[in-house]
């Protein structure tokens, strides 16, 4: 590792810093660290939700590493296992990741962000796209960005390089709270909790549903269902857990799930 990132286990939920002075810019070299980080994350059965910040709270990240770009690394080149940010194309990564955002996130952080399952933001970040204005398509937020907005908004976000509060991101639905400045991670923490109240494989199901079926009609979604075509929607359905759920119910008391 690089020194860049620190990982913590608390429990059964994983905190990873990036600390890369002086704004925390991504670059192919640390995409593949967090991409390690990642890939253990998800091999670990004792591991059930992963928080993911930045050091600092004036600029969460400002993106895309340029001093690499103009030491010649290459826009398209391979970040890794995980994609961009060690996660953002692991799509076999079924466990929630939570990202508590600190400061302004800008260009590849903002992308990054759309592709989290949760976001948690302090009141005076600021979010904004500025490749349109250095002559680089952004390469997430392309894909992501129209199938979580409408399309004009989607386009004014990836076309004009506006800022962004956090306020108006949650309003559009890309942020789940907002917090007082210095409150983000104690608020992601709060929020890993809770998650784990949930059923571990049925988090996992959901979130293999979630991934694989965009692309899908209605009717070829339901298809897929009763073809048991999820093999984690399976798992879930046919698991210790899926029983215990309903009999913790009945008996008015408190799930203990075995994540089998």
């Amino acid at each position: 590792m690089s020194g860049f990132i620190s990982v913590s286990r608390n429990a059964e939920i994983l905190e990873i810093i990036l600390d890369k002075p002086k704004v925390n810019a991504i670059c192919v070299a640390t995409s593949r660290e967090l991409g390690q980080v990642y890939t253990e994350f998800r091999d670990d059965p004792e591991l059930r939700v992963a928080i993911f910040s930045c050091a600092g709270d004036g600029i969460f990240s400002a993106g895309w590493d340029l001093k690499a770009a103009e030491q010649g690394e290459d826009y398209l080149s391979d970040p890794g296992v995980g994609g961009w940010w060690g996660f953002t194309s692991m799509t076999d990564l079924l466990k929630p990741v939570i990202v508590a955002v600190n400061g302004h996130a800008i260009g590849a952080s903002f992308e990054m962000l759309t592709r989290a399952d949760f976001v948690i933001a302090a009141e005076h970040a600021e979010f904004w796209l500025p490749e349109i204005h250095r002559g680089i398509p952004p390469e997430i937020a392309s894909y992501t960005l129209p199938r979580l907005l409408p399309r004009q908004k989607a386009m004014e976000m990836l076309m004009t390089g506006k800022h962004f509060s956090a306020r108006e991101l949650a309003e559009l639905g890309l942020i789940n709270e907002v917090v007082a400045p210095g409150q983000a991670l104690a608020s992601a923490r709060r929020l890993a909790g809770e998650l784990l109240l949930g059923a571990p494989l049925a988090l996992a199901a959901i979130k293999q549903v979630v991934q694989l079926s965009q692309q899908m009609s209605l009717e070829q979604y339901y298809q897929s269902m009763y073809d048991q075509a999820w093999p984690a929607l399976d798992q879930a359905l046919h698991s210790e857990d899926f029983e215990e759920g309903i009999n913790a119910f009945m008996e008015k008391r408190d799930p203990d799930w075995k994540g089998r």
